[in-house]
């Protein structure tokens, strides 16, 4: 079956809307982590989970944000704040890129231009190893601030939380594959363009 120009870039436009909406939604909600505790451990009138995006934290209904005094953090809290912080640039700067990249690709999918849709594909390439790095590294992240917790509290402290990743997290996962395979798709229209136009010139 043979995949016609127009078609291609029509996915790869669907998958760059596609992606930037999954990553405003995860970038919007609270559910990137999820701690519950058992409920043995609390009153019947007590919640006591919590679950934390990348701006604040939900616990018991009520909101905390993000706000430290680093003065009275320990080097190893320092660095996992630190990693935090880079997240919550990587990823709302992947999102900005992501606009600039739809717009490049509408360009180049009217000129028909196999330069400008190789240019545009390895932009949108790089955006998607933002969301990954961004992804990533909050996973790292996560993972490094539960094994400081449990250094502190020691594990008998937390024999009866869990911990979890939400769905919140699973939106950005989404939205990174989306952006890999839009890139991949402009690749491929840009190759089609330009067998298209071989073929033209040969004839």
């Amino acid at each position: 079956m043979k995949v016609s120009f127009g078609w291609l870039v029509i996915a790869a436009g669907i998958c760059g809307l596609l992606s930037f909406a999954l990553l405003a939604a995860s970038l919007g909600t609270e559910y990137w982590y999820i701690i519950e505790m058992n409920p043995l451990n609390a009153t019947d009138h007590e919640d006591v989970s919590s679950h934390s995006g990348l701006w604040k934290i939900i616990e018991g209904g009520t909101e905390y944000s993000f706000t430290a005094d680093y003065s009275r953090y320990s080097d190893t809290e320092l660095h996992i704040l630190n990693m935090h912080s880079a997240v919550v640039v990587l990823l709302p700067a992947s999102l900005v890129l992501l606009v600039f990249g739809g717009i490049c690709g509408l360009v180049s999918s009217l000129a028909h231009s196999p330069a400008l849709l190789i240019a545009t594909a390895s932009y949108i390439l790089v955006c998607s190893l933002l969301t990954l790095c961004g992804v990533s590294l909050y996973i790292i992240y996560s993972y490094q601030a539960l094994a400081e917790t449990e250094r502190l509290v020691g594990p008998v402290g937390l024999a009866h939380v869990h911990t979890s990743f939400g769905w919140s997290l699973a939106l950005a996962w989404l939205s990174y594959g989306l952006e890999l395979l839009a890139g991949l798709l402009l690749l491929a229209a840009a190759r089609l363009t330009r067998g298209q136009r071989s073929s033209a010139t040969t004839a």
